[in-house]
């Protein structure tokens, strides 16, 4: 975790004022390391090819200079697609009044998917309302 906080300090500020943030990174993989990077734009236009390639370039760019991964890895740049997760504070306040379907790492009263809306967020707790089930 501590190196995702790394590489996250390293790319935000020079991704931000290119128009993008960051909305996840991941880094998984025991033989074939994978840096995993999604982006939005700022300007809440669609995510193109053309933006994974300049952020893509940026960030290797970025990484080869300040060496924070020491093994080798592929980079991977994405777009969040459809079902964009909620990783953030920012991204519960954004979203807060949406459709949403949560999953947990831990079961919660014997589930781990739970589908409402987002009905109001803190810093440590979200709330939804659940989906009303529909009448024949």
């Amino acid at each position: 975790m501590e190196l995702i906080k790394r590489i996250e300090a390293i790319i935000e500020d020079p991704l931000t004022a290119r128009g993008y943030s960051v909305v996840r990174l991941q880094f998984s993989g025991a033989n074939r390391k994978v840096l995993q990077i999604m982006i939005e734009r700022l300007d809440d236009a669609a995510i193109n090819v053309d933006d994974c390639s300049i952020v893509s370039r940026l960030v290797s760019v970025l990484l080869d200079v300040q060496d924070p991964i020491k093994d080798p890895y592929t980079l991977e740049v994405s777009s969040p697609g459809l079902e964009r997760p909620l990783v953030k504070l920012r991204d519960y306040q954004r979203f807060c009044g949406q459709p949403v379907v949560v999953t947990t790492h831990q079961p919660v009263n014997g589930r781990k998917r739970f589908q409402g809306r987002l009905t109001s967020n803190q810093k440590e707790e979200i709330k939804k309302r659940k989906k009303e089930a529909k009448k024949k």
